[in-house]
C-alpha cells in the first residue's frame, strides 16, 4: 500500500527555498508516530534536506544518480514493494505528484498560515476519489508556530 504524509499550508504549499516553511514539533511528532518502523520514500532533494537517517526508518531515495550514502529505488521498484508492506511517500512535490495516482491513503496536515514565495506545493487532490475520514485540530504548542489540523484521507 502506498502512504503519502506531508504538510502544507491552507494554500497547499509544502516548502520554501528548500525547508519546511515553519516550525512545528507537534507536526514532527505526528510524522515519526506514523512513520516509525516504516518504510520512507523520498526524492533527492528531501533526502539532502533532512539532517541525516531518521531512526528506526528504512529510507529510500528516488533519483537519477547512485548514491552511497543512502539506498536508491526506481519508480516501478516501490510500487512492486508497496504491494508487500505500506511504503510511506514522504516529498518532495514531484514525488508526490507521480505517486498520487497510486496512493491509498493520505495523512495530510493543514497548517494554519499562508507562506508567502512558497515554491514547492502539494498535489492537488480530486475529492470526488478521495474523502477525509478523520480529522482532528490541535492548538499550537509553546514549541510550534501555528494551529493545524491533522486529516486522514482515503481512497473511495
Amino acid at each position: 500500500m502506498l502512504t503519502m504524509i506531508f504538510a502544507c499550508d491552507v494554500d497547499g504549499a509544502i516548502g520554501k527555498d528548500g525547508d519546511l516553511p515553519w516550525r512545528q514539533s507537534t507536526d514532527l511528532q505526528h510524522f515519526k508516530q506514523i512513520t516509525l518502523g516504516g518504510t520512507i520514500v523520498m526524492g533527492r532533494k528531501t533526502w539532502e534536506s533532512l539532517p541525516g537517517k531518521l531512526p528506526n526508518r528504512t529510507h529510500l531515495v528516488m533519483t537519477r544518480s547512485s548514491r552511497e550514502d543512502v539506498d536508491t529505488i526506481t519508480f516501478q521498484e516501490v510500487l512492486q514493494l508497496s504491494k508487500e508492506q505500506e511504503i510511506f511517500i514522504i516529498g518532495g512535490g514531484e514525488i508526490y505528484q507521480l505517486f498520487l495516482p497510486h496512493t491509498n491513503k493520505i495523512h495530510r496536515t493543514i497548517i494554519h498560515c499562508k507562506v508567502k514565495d512558497a515554491d514547492t506545493f502539494a498535489p492537488e487532490i480530486d475529492m470526488e476519489i478521495f474523502a477525509v475520514t478523520n480529522s482532528n485540530v490541535v492548538e499550537r504548542s509553546a514549541r510550534d508556530e501555528y494551529d493545524m489540523t491533522f486529516e486522514l484521507l482515503e481512497r473511495i
